[in-house]
């Protein structure tokens, strides 16, 4: 299993609950956290097979990376 780590620009649990679909969709339900009391604001994502760069663009998509 990978850990993905991305900063990213998420400031609330509403802006984390917008991301929530697309993120259950790419990595599954409980295969993903947010660390909001970080000052980077980073996103974990545990997986065998996601490449970065679709993480990468799923953030960008909602401006966010």
């Amino acid at each position: 299993m990978n850990v993905l780590v991305f900063k990213t620009s998420v400031e609330s649990k509403e802006g984390i609950q917008r991301l929530k679909p697309s993120l259950d969709a790419l990595a599954g339900n409980g295969q993903w956290n947010f660390a909001l009391d970080d000052r980077d604001k980073i996103l974990r994502i545990k997986s065998r097979s996601i490449h970065p760069s679709i993480a990468q663009k799923l953030l960008h998509d909602y401006g966010l990376a």
